[in-house]
């Protein structure tokens, strides 16, 4: 059994892999504490994203702490301007993983851990799971030989810790591609049932999320935490004056709208009919809210009429035509 002094500092998404890699290294006698990583794209330990699972339920089940650590702007800024670039959309997965690396060893030093764990698979994702890759990532994370990734340890080169003898690699796996079958044995020996379904990745390898947000970069330097949570909702429409016009598919998406409103913004609805709700941010000339308007009526019952009254918050009423759906095509992102 090893020391209860030793310790680790496991990087926790709450998906299969790296809440296998946790447990494993926690049934050593090692005291794990785990840290999940907020960014602004919903990849985090509250949302059930296509990267993340809330990962408390799996901390509380298998008795480890888990600290949450808020990647905020210093994220925002890898995926402007990543060192290493883009994946197929706008996902930097090297320099994320940098980044979160950096992070998790400053909080190694904080509380005196001696190795860090990661879920990482060698060859199951082709641009951050190499062998080379692994590699290089650690050296530039500053914590080259102290990362354990316990499902692939025996294709990789022996850790510090295993050097020093904190860990043996019999007790360790060697995993290998895209096949999750393994993984999910595992999780049936070890008790874990409750976890999310392998998906491709975060927001940001998403191709339509990745296009609306590529686009909000090129129009925007001064973003906020609310623009990149507009993204998310809804129909998206730009002006060539750079006027940003959102209308809501549903109801969720109106509620939605409404609470994301700055002062400055204004939103746009058609009153006695199923209407959706329009947000209209960085222009509030008249021109740009009577396209919004256009554009809202052209999401009603009154698509085919020739005049549509359209209110705005302050309690405005403008006359709009609807768009068609060609003149709508030129606007939308």
């Amino acid at each position: 059994m090893i020391s209860r002094q030793t310790k680790a500092i496991s990087l926790l998404s709450g998906g299969l892999d790296s809440t296998l890699a946790t447990i494993v290294v926690q049934n050593l006698g090692i005291d794990v504490t785990a840290v999940s990583f907020i960014t602004p794209f919903g990849c985090d330990a509250t949302d059930n994203s296509s990267c993340s699972r809330n990962a408390l339920p799996a901390a509380q089940q298998f008795g480890f702490p888990l600290k949450l650590n808020n990647l905020g702007w210093s994220f925002l800024e890898i995926v402007r301007n990543p060192k290493h670039g883009h994946g197929k959309n706008m996902n930097p997965c090297i320099d994320c993983r940098i980044l979160m690396l950096k992070e998790a060893k400053a909080l190694m030093d904080m509380i005196g851990a001696d190795f860090l764990v990661t879920g990482e698979v060698v060859g199951q994702r082709p641009m951050s799971q190499r062998k080379d890759t692994l590699r290089m990532i650690e050296k530039q994370a500053g914590v080259k030989d102290l990362v354990l990734r316990p499902l692939s340890a025996k294709n990789l080169p022996a850790t510090t810790a295993e050097k020093n003898g904190l860990i043996k690699r019999d007790d360790f796996y060697a995993f290998n591609g895209r096949t999750r079958k393994p993984q999910i044995e595992l999780a049936d020996k070890l008790g874990l049932t409750d976890y999310p379904a392998p998906a491709g990745g975060c927001l940001l390898t998403e191709p339509v999320y990745s296009k609306r947000l590529r686009h909000l970069l090129s129009r925007r330097s001064d973003l906020e935490f609310d623009d990149i949570e507009l993204l998310r909702s809804g129909r998206q429409f730009w002006t060539e004056d750079g006027c940003w016009i959102v209308v809501g598919r549903n109801e969720a998406d109106n509620q939605k709208l409404k609470a994301l409103k700055r002062p400055e913004d204004s939103l746009i609805y058609i009153p006695g009919v199923g209407s959706p709700t329009v947000i209209v941010r960085y222009s509030g000339s008249k021109d740009d809210l009577l396209l919004a308007g256009a554009i809202c009526a052209r999401y009603t019952r009154k698509r085919s009429e020739q005049s549509v009254s359209v209110l705005t918050s302050d309690g405005k009423p403008m006359t709009v035509k609807p768009l068609t759906d060609p003149e709508i095509e030129r606007f939308r992102v």
